[in-house]
């Protein structure tokens, strides 16, 4: 299956707004981008046909691959001033790099790039900065089982808030961290049919307008996930991440198992 990466936001809470900054996306954990996290991810599962969906920053991402370095995260020889790599990363990889718009909502980006999924009936998405460990299969399987026009994965909300029951007399009659409350948020992961485009107007975005119109007709599915699964919105989730991976923790890199 195809997958769409949305790639071309501003990601302004990730930024210092210095003019030129790389794209959330290619915020470093570990060696390697964000973006190549989330794309190891679906290579593993053997989904290798990448269409990045470009906006701000593209000329880093178009960098990043034009220039790749496999021996970055490959073991190789050396040989007489020849290098030859033990495996590679990318070289089975397809990706199509599409300028978006600078300026264009998730939905209208998906819209752009319609014309690449070549009328698959069904394609997987994701906003190429969060990672997991999630069964990509069972998620997929799922879905294909069913008659839903997109499918979204769940996660409970991982903010560190604490939510105030309060009583009369504005006395507190209880105090529940808001990740032990029965809210699910979106995980950012998705498998999608084409019915989701009937369903995005011109500019529109993907969850306010496609997800919900589709929840609307009972024809949204959810993919409820407590597992391993960190968004990287902040400077701070960022670091947290990139600190893990140097401790070798590192649960959403199943291909090092495989």
């Amino acid at each position: 299956m195809k997958v769409v990466l949305f790639c071309g936001g501003y990601g302004t809470r990730m930024r210092n707004g210095t003019p030129g900054e790389a794209p959330k996306p290619m915020q470093l954990v570990g060696p390697r981008p964000l973006i190549w996290h989330v794309m190891r991810y679906y290579a593993h599962f053997g989904h290798k046909e990448f269409i990045l969906c470009l906006g701000y920053g593209a000329n880093h991402i178009k960098d990043f691959f034009l220039h790749y370095q496999e021996t970055t995260s490959n073991d190789f020889v050396l040989r007489e001033g020849k290098v030859e790599l033990l495996s590679t990363d990318i070289s089975d990889w397809s990706i199509s790099f599409v300028q978006t718009g600078i300026e264009s909502p998730i939905g209208e980006r998906l819209r752009r790039v319609r014309d690449r999924l070549d009328g698959d009936e069904m394609f997987l998405a994701n906003y190429a900065d969060v990672l997991t460990d999630a069964p990509l299969p069972e998620i997929v399987d799922r879905f294909a089982r069913s008659d839903a026009g997109a499918s979204m994965m769940v996660v409970p909300p991982s903010d560190t808030f604490h939510c105030i029951e309060l009583g009369e007399s504005g006395m507190v009659d209880g105090i529940t961290p808001v990740s032990q409350m029965p809210l699910w948020v979106n995980g950012g992961y998705f498998v999608l049919r084409q019915e989701v485009f009937d369903h995005i107007p011109e500019n529109g975005d993907l969850v306010a307008d496609g997800c919900a119109e589709l929840a609307k007709r009972g024809r949204m599915l959810a993919y409820p996930y407590r597992g391993f699964w960190r968004p990287t919105d902040t400077v701070k989730e960022r670091f947290a991440l990139n600190e893990q991976y140097a401790r070798g923790m590192h649960p959403w890199a199943l291909w090092e198992n495989a």
